[in-house]
């Protein structure tokens, strides 16, 4: 009876397990940094408003971007989780703050990878994608807080996947900011 029990809690961890692994292996190219202003007291924001609309990527033939999944909406979606968790809520008229961000590809960036053939390190095109989230004080009109994600551009991934790349470049970015 005691190894039927330990079967069943080894095999209701394990699924947590294999998902944690399979995201950090998603995910690990991802590059997170943020600044803040230092002279800002962000207990004092409340709400915020969009800035206006980021076009992300024009991607006609879906060489990267999932033709069937809405980028910019996703990471709106996302950017507002963030928002709320922080404590701050989205309004329409006189907000504390406006949110801004903006996407792009390098289709041309080269970095130094190994050739597994000759253990020697050659120069390879890697192409990187990048999400820049700003708030801008509205009384102000200075920006006060920076974040900004990089990562390799993932080419023909499920939509499941790129969900779990932009939550998780998202996330990663609002976690320094701590109002």
């Amino acid at each position: 009876m005691a190894i039927l029990k330990n079967f069943f809690s080894f095999s209701g961890i394990l699924p947590g397990v294999l998902l944690i692994i399979s995201c950090a292996t998603l995910t690990q190219d991802i590059i997170v940094k943020t600044n803040a202003s230092p002279d800002v007291d962000f207990n004092s924001y409340k709400s915020y408003a969009w800035a206006g609309s980021a076009k992300i990527v024009f991607d006609p033939i879906g060489q990267w971007e999932q033709p069937t999944l809405d980028t910019d909406e996703e990471v709106k979606f996302n950017i507002d989780k963030q928002m709320r968790e922080k404590g701050l809520f989205e309004v329409e008229e006189n907000p504390d703050l406006l949110v801004a961000f903006a996407a792009g590809i390098d289709m041309t960036f080269l970095e130094l990878k190994e050739d597994p053939d000759s253990n020697k390190q050659v120069i390879t095109n890697v192409p990187k994608a990048a999400l820049v989230i700003a708030l801008v004080d509205t009384r102000t009109g200075y920006t006060v807080w920076l974040g900004f994600a990089e990562g390799e551009v993932q080419k023909q991934q499920s939509i499941e996947n790129i969900r779990a790349r932009i939550e998780y470049a998202v996330k990663e970015i609002f976690r320094s900011f701590k109002p």
